[in-house]
């Protein structure tokens, strides 16, 4: 036996009181646990870094469990036999803020959390699964329990390096993992003697070095005012806990490299998800004879499909890259996967003492990771600056077709157009099973339910552009594509060869000059990193890696138009009939790394109102006013985006009046439009 699979219902439900969506009727929803056990010496589990070092139970497998949860057809015979799987970012649930603009939630219960009942309406079965090893309870984060690797049943030790970025005074202590909601590795001592503290303003700026007496593995415990002498404080030590006592300035890098003990065997999230979705989509019972909960009478899984965004969708191209789309039988998982805003990116995950939780390398945030590693496409490239020649998609028979899905933050951010070009910046065509879609002037995380915006630590309001629509005819084209063949439409990303992908220097020959508005120096740029001879095993020997000096990939973004907004891509209806410049990047304000692109998010530069207000300020761009007489032929104009979108199969006919609902009075609230 290679491995078995147990699934426990704790808890079932009706979804949103009974009610009924369209042919498909009710729903119900479903909790509970899946306990695994896997062979460590068979070959589907040899990617899995560590596994030889997890323990095993006396039937010699290792053993490990998650928390599942699924909206499925109360009648399945009604559903569509598809299975869409969550990726679940971070644990929580996100589907179907994104595919029915429904009011995010992890305890999906009431119609509001049903949205637009996109989902219902075609009859999937949406589940989702803990897979994320180093995430903290809480919130009803979807949690998976991994065990330790062990050295015969002694403590593994390494060199682990974090960052941390206080965004407000008055922090004093942080988890060693610099985030609440994540586990911390344990420093193997107490003592600060072994480990370095430093501090930096910038990514590149030298390393200041923080004195030992100045900061202690330790957490800090408030208590009640006592005598009038304010709240009491409390220095306990703690081996899991980072306690500066002058605390941490905002804006400032902070970097601790340590020894830690007790690395968790994450790489088992990959297995998790392989066999939850198999044994959902081949099995007819599990290992204790419980049956599959959608297999019933004639009906069960005929297709599964995967879904992640940001960091979700780097582990799905890093579970492709791996081989986990294959079963124990060799049989595909996934039949087609949805990644979206994942950028050149994989995870962070399958080594030892690795960090999935925290953002992806950018210009200023974990600038050192090893997420951004070749290969980034999936198509079959050589590194020049190594020799390697490797690929995603290297698996005909078990590979999943593609729908990847990026923003114009991506380009800036997190080196996106290595996904469509070599590492030199030439076009790199795609496999015919992959298809790419930029979003063009459209920024990482894309709320759909967006009120009015706000600019956090960066200098301007956030991107406002509405792109959900985008998802909803996406996974539409992806199931007629795994179902009968229909192909897609074809690649709508930049490209060198009609000038659509540009250098840093073009892209700001391009650039409209607004005033007053700072530029970045260009896009999140991407060195040869040394993490030690041993990287591609998983273990990481260099920290902070070293930058192999001369050896820069090329990192490229959207050209624009006069407007500053992208010429390529997707372009929403919003981008069609802009009322402001739509920006992937943001800049830090004053205090948070001032000059240096913010975290993901993008900025919505306004237009001007008036040509008096136009010619008052200098700016170069047409003002409203002199695009739309007013809010009515406005609104006209994003009808028409919005049907030539539709025609050219980006769209859903029933998004169409979505799209001019939101454009009545200018926008409103997305948009600062001063006119009446």
């Amino acid at each position: 036996m290679t491995g078995s699979i147990k699934c426990s219902i704790a808890h079932r439900a009706p979804f949103a009181n009974g009610h009924s969506f369209s042919q498909t009727g009710p729903y119900e929803y479903l909790t509970g646990r899946v306990e695994f056990a896997v062979d460590p010496r068979s070959a589907g589990q040899r990617a899995v870094v560590d596994i030889q070092h997890a323990p095993v139970g006396p039937d010699g497998m290792v053993h490990f469990a998650a928390d599942f949860a699924m909206l499925k057809p109360a009648d399945l015979s009604r559903g569509n036999r598809r299975l869409f799987f969550d990726y679940g970012n971070r644990g929580n649930k996100r589907c179907l803020q994104f595919f029915n603009d429904a009011v995010g939630s992890n305890y999906p219960s009431t119609l509001d959390h049903a949205g637009n009942g996109f989902f219902m309406r075609r009859g999937y079965t949406v589940a989702w699964l803990g897979w994320q090893g180093d995430l903290q309870p809480g919130e009803g984060r979807l949690l998976i329990d991994l065990p330790v690797a062990t050295d015969k049943g002694k403590p593994i030790t390494g060199v682990v390096r974090v960052e941390y970025i206080a965004v407000e005074p008055g922090v004093f202590c942080l988890p060693l993992s610099a985030q609440a909601a994540a586990k911390s590795y344990p420093t193997v001592s107490l003592g600060t003697g072994k480990a370095i503290l430093t501090r930096r303003r910038y990514a590149e700026s030298p390393r200041e070095k923080i004195a030992d007496g100045a900061w202690q593995f330790a957490r800090l415990e408030h208590g009640t005012t006592v005598d009038g002498g304010g709240r009491e404080r409390a220095i306990i030590p703690s081996d899991v806990h980072l306690y500066v006592e002058a605390g941490f300035e905002p804006g400032w890098i902070y970097e601790l490299v340590y020894t830690a003990r007790d690395p968790i065997v994450l790489g088992l999230g990959h297995v998790a998800v392989r066999d939850f979705v198999g044994f959902l989509k081949y099995a007819e019972t599990d290992a204790a004879g419980q049956p599959n909960p959608l297999r019933a009478k004639s009906a069960g899984v005929e297709k599964a499909y995967a879904w992640g965004r940001s960091q979700t969708g780097r582990c799905i191209r890093d579970f492709v890259y791996h081989g986990f789309n294959a079963d124990a039988d060799g049989r595909r998982v996934f039949d087609g996967v949805m990644p979206h805003v994942a950028g050149a990116g994989k995870m962070w995950m399958n080594q030892r003492f690795a960090a999935i939780m925290p953002l992806p390398g950018q210009e200023y945030e974990n600038h050192l990771t090893p997420v951004d590693r070749f290969p980034f496409s999936y198509a079959s490239t050589t590194d020049h600056l190594t020799g390697k020649t490797d690929a995603i998609l290297k698996r005909p028979q078990t590979d999943p077709l593609v729908i990847h899905t990026d923003t114009a933050t991506e380009y800036w951010m997190r080196r996106g157009s290595l996904v469509v070009t070599d590492t030199r910046g030439n076009d790199l065509p795609q496999p015919d099973t992959v298809r790419v879609y930029v979003w063009a002037s459209s920024q990482h995380y894309a709320d759909p339910q967006l009120k009015q915006p706000t600019r956090g630590i960066c200098q301007n309001p956030v991107n406002v552009v509405w792109t959900s629509m985008l998802f909803r005819a996406a996974l539409d084209h992806l199931d007629r594509w795994a179902s009968g063949g229909t192909p897609p439409p074809p690649n709508r990303a930049p490209r060198r060869d009609d000038k659509s992908l540009a250098t840093a220097e073009e892209w700001k020959q391009q650039f409209p000059a607004i005033p007053g508005l700072m530029l970045p120096s260009g896009p999140s740029k991407l060195d040869l990193l040394d993490f030690g001879p041993d990287i591609d095993k998983g273990l990481i020997a260099k920290e902070p890696p070293q930058t192999v000096p001369g050896k820069r990939y090329a990192v490229l973004v959207p050209a624009v138009d006069a407007d500053g907004n992208d010429i390529a891509g997707v372009r929403a209806p919003m981008v069609r009939a802009p009322l402001a410049t739509y920006l992937g990047w943001n800049m830090r304000a004053p205090g948070f790394g001032l000059g240096a692109m913010g975290p993901i998010i993008g900025s919505t530069v306004r237009l001007p109102d008036t040509a008096e207000e136009r010619a008052q300020t200098g700016d170069p761009r047409p003002a409203v006013l002199e695009r739309y007489r007013d809010k009515a032929v406005y609104a006209r104009a994003v009808a028409e985006a919005a049907r030539q979108l539709a025609a050219e199969g980006f769209m859903l006919e029933e998004d169409i009046e979505r799209a001019v609902a939101r454009a009545a009075d200018w926008g409103r609230p997305r948009h600062d439009v001063r006119l009446d």
